[in-house]
């Protein structure tokens, strides 16, 4: 049993080592679960204290990367993130991120997602997460939510859609989302400027809702500040 346990140990710490040598593409492919977090707040994000906050978050179980994120125009902060399991980001979300929104006194917008129920969906949209390469890095992010419940989600429409949005301007990436427990359907954007990013969200995306007959939610991202903190993170969108 002693033998047994040294091997455990030791495979153990090999695995961490291993880990720890990964490209950020590489480690973004272990991801099964991913979790958008929003706080009510406007700041420019150069007083963001990023570094401080990334050396917290690099501590909490399950972690494997974190891709910021700044508000166009009303300059809210947040972040996407990836985990090795559904629980540690259940975790994330209920035991960590309320004491960070409360440090800074404002509220605050958390979600969790699966992410092996969309992996060939995302793939297909050339998602970082599964093994996509962008051509460029990223100018904008565009998050979304649609008010449906798709479960499971492989007998959604995303097929038709994707295929919409592969002629959309300016997309370099999509990641799929499937909320845990709700099924509600969204995803994760990188576009090549905000300009094209703000396009998709304020005229493409709400005629695609209106197709399925339900409310959403938008948001759009500005990927020029945010760089450093994202790279310190070993966002897959900067490899």
């Amino acid at each position: 049993m002693r033998i047994f346990n040294q091997l455990v140990v030791k495979s153990g710490v090999l695995a961490a080592l291993l880990i720890s040598t990964l490209s950020p593409v590489a480690l973004a492919q272990q991801a099964k679960a991913f979790v958008y977090t929003e706080l009510q707040i406007s700041v420019p994000f150069s007083q963001v204290p990023w570094q401080n906050i990334n050396k917290t978050i690099k501590q909490q179980p399950g972690f494997i990367n974190k891709t910021w994120l700044s508000g166009a125009g009303n300059q809210s902060a947040g972040g996407f993130y990836a985990f090795t399991s559904i629980e540690d980001a259940q975790r994330f979300v209920t035991e960590y991120f309320p004491g960070e929104a409360a440090a800074f006194g404002v509220a605050q917008t958390t979600r969790v997602f699966d992410a092996q129920a969309t992996k060939e969906a995302s793939k297909q949209m050339n998602s970082p997460f599964f093994g996509g390469k962008l051509k460029q890095k990223p100018a904008a992010y565009v998050y979304t939510e649609v008010q449906l419940s798709i479960k499971p989600f492989s007998q959604g429409p995303w097929k038709a859609i994707n295929e919409k949005l592969q002629q959309q301007p300016g997309i370099l990436a999509k990641t799929w989302l499937s909320g845990l427990h709700t099924g509600t359907p969204g995803g994760f954007y990188a576009f090549d400027s905000l300009e094209n990013a703000q396009n998709f969200a304020l005229n493409y995306f709400p005629g695609d809702a209106k197709s399925l007959n339900a409310a959403f939610y938008t948001r759009v991202f500005d990927a020029s500040g945010t760089e450093p903190a994202s790279m310190d993170m070993d966002s897959p969108y900067y490899p």
